[in-house]
Formats: structure tokens, C-alpha cells, sequence
């Protein structure tokens, strides 16, 4: 596995480890020496040197090692069941809870679980280790996921996500008091140009539409319904925070903690889908969780 690493202007200059590591998510400063000096690290086909500085133009090619597969394991976690049937499951997933192992996550996630309740049955078009996944949320937002049980219903669902027609509605207190009743942020959203583990609103980027109206307004801060209609990962969270009004409690895009919470203020409440065998509309919806609804209480 290998991936090509293209300097900036920005980033002339720059340690090449320090931009490796700061470039390939999952890589630390000492994973991106040690590949360095094992001459995985190549500029025009020549080894570099760890201690080698960056210059705008430079295309480096980085040989990674192929990720070690640990098998998944079925586990007995509690889950909150919306909706189930023999073609998908739709969970309200608890803030904190990943969905899909990754790194620094091989296990307790909401994967595992639906291994140990749907056993051999989900869909395997996601990968082995995303197994009857569609769609994701983050770690720290709650709510709807819904997750196919074998891959006719995962390739229909996926289609519906594709053509917008799976509706996904969110909550979501965010920092400032909204002058209007509701509006739309239509941004391309991409890799941020200095930091490519966080996304952001850049020219070029892939189009991503939210639409937003507000629910209530407390003294500095708004609760919103949010409505997407693309979906791209951290949409939310970058659109809100590109028009100044970052989600409470954002660590990433706000301004981190506050009100007793760490991490966003985010539920996704409502699902809309078609059911990929009978083609009737199925609405899913969830009441707004405990450490939403403490939040709220304490704006008000």
C-alpha cells in the first residue's frame, strides 16, 4: 500500500517526518522515522533522509505497511433497538460509542455488537471490518444508525443515501444566538489544507448542502434542527462552525467544553428511508437523549 504525499507552499520547509505524520492519518512521528529509515520514503525514486526538510512542488511517495487484520469479535453490548427486521436494524447509538473498529478502537464498538445480535446475517459489502455499516456518525454524536442485513437491502440503502432520498435529521445547540428562523449552508467541504485530520469548507471540495432552522434560543447559544442533504463526513460540525456558529462542546471545530460536555452537542433524531424489499416509507425517530436534554436545562 503506498500513498503520494504533494508539498505546499505552506509546508516548505517542514520536517519531512513531522509531515508525514501530520499528513497520513494513524501516523505517528516515530512510525514516520522508522519507515524513513527503512528507505520506505522516496523522492524521485531516492530514499530521503529523516532529518530532510520540505519543499513546495516535492512529491513524496510513502510505502506503507499493510494493517494488521485482528479478527472481530462478536460482543454482548447492550443496544438500544429502533426498528428490526430480516433486511436492516436501526440503532440509537450512545455518545462515545464508535461505530466501526479503527485504530486506537479494535473493539467495543457498535460493529461488535450487531455481530453478537445479527451473527453471520449482515451485509458484507462494507468491508471486513464495517460489516452491515451504511453510514457512520461520529464518536461523540448520538442517534439513528441504520445497518443492512445482507447486501441486497446495504446496495438499496446505499443508493437512497446517493440519491439523497434516506433523510437524516439532527439536533444540535450551537454557539451564538441565529438571527434567522432557518437558512441553508451550501459549502464544498474537503481535507483542511493545513491540518488533514480535520475537514473544512475549501474551494474544490466535494458539495455538501445542510438546511437549518432553529428550535429555541437561550442567552449566547441556539438549538437547531439540522437536515442533510449530502453527507459528507463532519458536515454539521464544518458548516456550522464556517458560518460562526460551532456546535457546543466541539473539541475539534469550537471552542471545546463547556456546559458540563465534552464533545459536540449533536443527536441524530430521525431517520426516512424506503424499505429496500416492500418500498414503504419507514420513519424512525428518538427522543432527544440525557445529556442533550441536561444541556438544555441548563441554557434555560
Amino acid at each position: 500500500m503506498s500513498e503520494a504525499i504533494y508539498v505546499r507552499a505552506e509546508e516548505s520547509g517542514e520536517r519531512i517526518d513531522a509531515l508525514l505524520a501530520r499528513s497520513i492519518d494513524g501516523l505517528t512521528r516515530s512510525q514516520a522515522q522508522r519507515l524513513i529509515e527503512a528507505g520506505a520514503v522516496t523522492l524521485s525514486g531516492a530514499a530521503v533522509k529523516k532529518n530532510r526538510r520540505s519543499a513546495e512542488g516535492e512529491a513524496y511517495l510513502v510505502l506503507l505497511p499493510e494493517p494488521e487484520e485482528v479478527p472481530l469479535a462478536a460482543q454482548d453490548i447492550p443496544l438500544d433497538v429502533v426498528y428490526e427486521d430480516g433486511d436492516v436494524i436501526a440503532v440509537n447509538k450512545p455518545r462515545g460509542m464508535v461505530v466501526h473498529p479503527a485504530p486506537g478502537h479494535p473493539d467495543g464498538t457498535l460493529v461488535n455488537a450487531l455481530m453478537f445480535r445479527c451473527g453471520e446475517s449482515l451485509s458484507g459489502i462494507g468491508g471486513e471490518r464495517r460489516p452491515g455499516i451504511v453510514h457512520r456518525i461520529d464518536k461523540d454524536t448520538s442517534g439513528l444508525v441504520i445497518a443492512a442485513k445482507n447486501d441486497f437491502a446495504h446496495l438499496a440503502l446505499s443508493a437512497q443515501l446517493a440519491d439523497h432520498s434516506l433523510a437524516r435529521v439532527y439536533e444540535c445547540v450551537v454557539l451564538g444566538r441565529m438571527r434567522a428562523d432557518s437558512g441553508t449552508v451550501d459549502a464544498p467541504i474537503g481535507r483542511h489544507p493545513a491540518d488533514r485530520k480535520r475537514m473544512a469548507v475549501v474551494p474544490g471540495g466535494r458539495r455538501a448542502v445542510t438546511h437549518w432552522e432553529v428550535l429555541a434560543r437561550y442567552d449566547g447559544w441556539t438549538h437547531l434542527r439540522c437536515r442533510l442533504e449530502t453527507g459528507r463526513t463532519h458536515q454539521i460540525r464544518v458548516h456550522l462552525a464556517h458560518i460562526g456558529h460551532p456546535l457546543l462542546g466541539d473539541e475539534v471545530y469550537g471552542r471545546g467544553p463547556e456546559k458540563g460536555l465534552a464533545g459536540q452537542c449533536l443527536h441524530a433524531r430521525e431517520l426516512d428511508f424506503l424499505h429496500p424489499r416492500t418500498l414503504e416509507r419507514v420513519h424512525l425517530s428518538t427522543e432527544l437523549p440525557g445529556y442533550f436534554k441536561a444541556v438544555l436545562g441548563k441554557l434555560r
